[in-house]
């Protein structure tokens, strides 16, 4: 049974549920947090990649996912120059609201992982290569070296 009438909709709320799930199980936190987790966690990424990266990885994202990650984008002030992992978590922290029960560093390993099991190997293998080595370290074992590791 559709639920909007438009199978492309229902398709990306399909989608976008399924990412929800996935960042609340590894945080265990209702929906509302591990969308503002996700917010935020796609926002910093999104404005500390180049341009070219940051459309990479947008086009293979889910349509509102998609949505959430370009919302208020300036792509002409980026990428941002947060080199460390601490400036990262920093840049999270701040914009994480106040009454997000969420660690910011296991807001960005829940929405890391969720990336990693839905984008295409190649195209995380292309984002994680494009971050300095410290926020690099943030991205779940398999990506935290240089590379991808035999699971």
């Amino acid at each position: 049974m559709s639920l909007t009438g438009l199978e492309v909709f229902d398709e990306t709320l399909h989608k976008t549920n399924t990412w929800l799930k996935e960042i609340g199980e590894m945080l265990g936190s209702d929906r509302h947090e591990a969308y503002q987790a996700l917010r935020v966690v796609l926002h910093c990424l999104r404005d500390r990649l180049t341009t070219d990266e940051a459309a990479h990885l947008g086009e293979q994202l889910p349509m509102l996912v998609r949505g959430i990650y370009y919302e208020a984008w300036r792509p002409a002030r980026k990428p941002e120059k947060i080199r460390s992992r601490d400036e990262f978590l920093a840049w999270i922290d701040t914009r994480l609201p106040n009454t997000a029960l969420v660690d910011r560093e296991d807001a960005v390993g829940a929405v890391f992982k969720t990336l990693e099991n839905h984008v295409s190997a190649g195209e995380i293998g292309h984002v994680v290569q494009s971050l300095p080595k410290e926020i690099r370290a943030l991205w779940p074992v398999t990506w935290a070296s240089s590379g991808p590791v035999a699971k």
